[in-house]
């Protein structure tokens, strides 16, 4: 694991030694990403700088040293992640001729498989984790690559005359000599979800490169070509379903993670994992063990951290799962003042604008694992795959039952729901048995009021992800730009509105929320987050199971279930899902009060012309009243005043 970075000047104006102290800069900026090393390489007649900091993983000797050439000399790599399938592809270049391997990293068989079949080629036999770029010094041509799933990030951007990317904003930041202007389009686009949708930056002229993308520059042209799509994964699969029993379902797939777990076990340092104690971080764990045991190397190490609120701790069940499993388990109690610690500490592990909530005890439970571990799995990935969220459910059901009534009765139901705010919801929602009592009951009947006066399922799947349901609103003047969302033909490539919203979160939610909260909150203590669950051979044989192996008795994640109860009483994992979060909304109105107003000052609010003061402050005043609880819509623009301050120095 390593942050990488780079840039080409177009003009061809900058010295070697200059090109040289650039690229270390950038470099240095991402220095919690690789402590363990660091290296560049210029090539002062091509204007071309290439740099890496590195977290050693596999191969922790000189031979892993980045940048690496290859054996020929005529490309150049820099490369961030974890190849699972590098010994197999090693063999397979050795079968086509000899190679004078120098040792045993990963690096080194992606720019040998580059050299002998080519870019595409290669990434197509790639198993894993990765973000790369390829420079070939024959043809001048800079390749840069993301994996499937966007699991490793990577900008990039054409600005001021020179061609940059990197693994985090911070890395190109630390390059001078081009102008940082806020993008108010995508300022507007945060607002909505709680983080800039891909392909955009916080930045005008900086992208985020697609997941399963491969950009090219030659010649100052540039190519953007797809090597894999999970929205062509999931219409394939949905038009040729499996056909299979229940026992040989469960048995491929639990074959299939098991397989994924022991390749990324594999590591020169030590592994451990995160367990919380739902349904896919308990599986992995499942997973981990058994292999551990199969190959007599002891018990595996796993991580959660624990709260004292009611409602937001899962530290017991994931106690009760280890206990069983008998893992060599670690957890932690936060006090909310540990939590809180984090708070202004964030916009330097997010540098560009994020406000998933959550990226607080993710970053705690990584500070925790780092402690005795260089390398954690994690679970995400499952309730994309197998449709574990409440919403897919709850959203369906409710268009089903509510799409084709009149107006009016929709609009009757909305103010009847409306009529009892969040908290009075709640409460009642404590008269149910603990085994169905929803969570966070008042935003979601809430939101259900809001999606009763929609007009059609894409709008239906904007609100149910949307946080300012209008943000031009609040950011005058933007015209936020529409992403796949928006997109009218992904209802022909993928009919059924269950599956749908599964995609969407795939191509979205997934890859710009959890993975690169997942990322920062890692890299932010150098730790390796790996995601056994997001291996692409997962993926496409979950989108050609039958609907009923995915949701069974309107429960989802029921294959998964199946798998996890081979290893886990089902008693200890069956229980409603709680998901990963902190009492923020209690936080704002309380402790964090001051911290609050002073971000939220009108004044400050509007100090760049790009915010309207006026929707905030009334969010904000209806919050602290206890009117509503808008502590999502809150958090999101408290977390860009935040980063607006911290980052003040590098932006206009």
């Amino acid at each position: 694991m390593c942050g990488i970075a780079g840039y080409i000047d177009l003009n061809a104006s900058t010295g070697t030694e200059a090109l040289d102290q650039h690229a270390c800069a950038m470099a240095g900026a991402m220095e919690h990403r690789g402590p363990d090393d660091q290296g560049a390489w210029v090539d002062g007649e091509a204007g071309i700088a290439l740099a890496q900091a590195r977290l050693s993983i596999i191969d922790l000797s000189a031979a892993g040293h980045q940048p690496m050439m290859s054996a020929s000399g005529r490309y150049v790599i820099v490369y961030n992640g974890e190849i699972y399938n590098a010994p197999e592809l090693k063999r397979e270049l050795d079968t086509l001729g000899s190679t004078a391997w120098r040792g045993h990293s990963d690096t080194e068989v992606i720019v040998e498989g580059c050299a002998r079949w080519g870019v595409k080629a290669t990434v197509e036999k790639l198993l894993g984790m990765f973000a790369f770029a390829l420079w070939d010094r024959e043809t001048r041509t800079l390749s840069i690559v993301r994996d499937r799933f966007g699991i490793k990030p990577l900008y990039w951007g054409e600005v001021d005359g020179k061609l940059l990317f990197g693994s985090e904003l911070k890395a190109l930041m630390a390059l001078g000599g081009w102008t940082r202007e806020i993008d108010r389009d995508a300022l507007a686009s945060y607002l909505r979800f709680n983080y800039v949708p891909a392909p955009h930056s916080i930045f005008r002229g900086v992208s985020k490169l697609q997941p399963g993308h491969i950009l090219t520059w030659v010649g100052g042209e540039t190519k953007l070509e797809a090597y894999w799509s999970l929205r062509d994964v999931a219409k394939r699969g949905l038009a040729d379903p499996l056909d299979v029993g229940d026992g040989e379902a469960i048995d491929t797939l639990d074959h299939l993670v098991r397989d994924a777990v022991r390749r990324r076990m594999v590591a020169d340092v030590p592994v451990g994992a995160f367990l919380s104690g739902g349904i896919d971080s308990s599986t992995v764990v499942a997973a981990m063990q058994a292999e551990s045991q199969a190959a007599n190397s002891g018990r595996v190490h796993t991580y959660s951290i624990g709260m004292g609120e009611p409602g937001y701790n899962e530290a017991e069940h994931a106690k009760a799962i280890a206990k069983h499993l008998g893992t060599d388990h670690t957890e932690f109690y936060v006090t909310p003042d540990d939590a809180r610690a984090v708070i202004p500490a964030l916009p330097t592990f997010y540098d560009e604008p994020f406000a998933d909530s959550s990226q607080i005890p993710t970053f705690l439970v990584s500070q925790l694992a780092r402690r005795s571990v260089t390398v954690a799995l994690s679970g995400d990935g499952g309730d994309e795959l197998f449709c574990g969220y409440n919403r897919y459910f709850w959203g369906d059901r409710l268009w089903r039952r509510t799409g084709a009534l009149p107006g009016f009765v929709k609009a009757a139901m909305a103010g009847a729901i409306r009529s009892l705010s969040p908290d009075q919801w709640d409460t009642l929602g404590r008269l149910l048995p603990g085994n169905v009592r929803p969570q966070l009951l008042g935003i979601k009947a809430h939101k259900a009021a809001d999606v009763l006066s929609l007009k059609d399922q894409a709008e239906l799947l904007r609100r149910l992800v949307s946080v300012w349901d209008n943000p031009s609103m609040v950011v005058p003047g933007a015209r936020e730009p529409h992403n796949v969302l928006w997109d009218t033909t992904l209802a022909d490539d993928v009919q059924p509105f269950q599956e749908r919203m599964q995609v969407l979160d795939g191509l979205t939610y997934l890859v710009d929320d959890i993975l690169t909260k997942v990322d920062r909150a890692s890299m932010a203590v150098s730790l390796e987050a790996r995601v056994p669950l997001l291996d692409h051979r997962i993926a496409e044989f979950a989108y050609r199971l039958p609907r009923h192996m995915r949701v069974r008795d309107g429960q989802g994640k029921w294959i998964l279930r199946q798998v996890l109860a081979r290893y886990v009483p089902r008693e200890l994992f069956e229980r409603p899902k709680m998901g990963f979060g902190i009492p923020v909304g209690q936080w704002l109105a309380g402790p964090l009060r001051d911290w609050v107003e002073d971000l939220l000052d009108p004044a400050k609010l509007e100090q760049d012309g790009l915010l309207n003061a006026a929707p905030i402050r009334a969010a904000w005043d209806a919050h602290r009243s206890g009117r509503v609880n808008n502590e999502v819509q809150l958090w999101t623009v408290l977390m860009y005043q935040a980063w607006r301050d911290h980052w003040s120095g590098e932006i206009r």
